[in-house]
């Protein structure tokens, strides 16, 4: 037999499996959250363990980039492009460069650090 009070209990018990769920779920959440989290700090020290701090660079000096294309015909070809003059400094150690020689290169690009070095020819006097 149904009744009212019938009713009552099961809205309640109902009302307490839904609270528990959601509450289970939290828990759940916090703590892939938390895993996350700490495999990505293993994986930032894995990755910075053997990386040193990029060069810094002014505006004018006069740099090279890395040759990040690889195919055929480019085996005995300079692995570094340039000269280049750096023109503006973005964040996050990139570089806006001009390219100041007839040479193999685009004349305005963008690059970061990571591809510079600098230039040590009759350009840097």
């Amino acid at each position: 037999m149904k009744d009212k009070t019938d009713l009552k209990i099961r809205e309640l018990i109902e009302e307490e499996i839904r609270s528990n769920f959601q509450e289970s779920l939290e828990n759940l959440r916090k703590g892939a959250k938390q895993q996350i989290s700490k495999v990505q700090e293993s994986n930032r020290k894995t990755y910075n363990l053997r990386r040193k701090p990029p060069n810094k660079y002014k505006i004018n000096d006069i740099v090279a980039i890395k040759r990040t294309q690889h195919g055929p015909g480019l085996k005995f070809k300079s692995k570094f492009l340039g000269p280049y003059k750096i023109t503006k400094i973005k964040p996050n150690d990139t570089y806006d460069v001009k390219n100041i020689g007839f040479v193999e290169g685009s004349v305005h690009t963008s690059t970061s650090a990571e591809y510079l070095k600098s230039w040590l020819d009759e350009y840097s006097i």
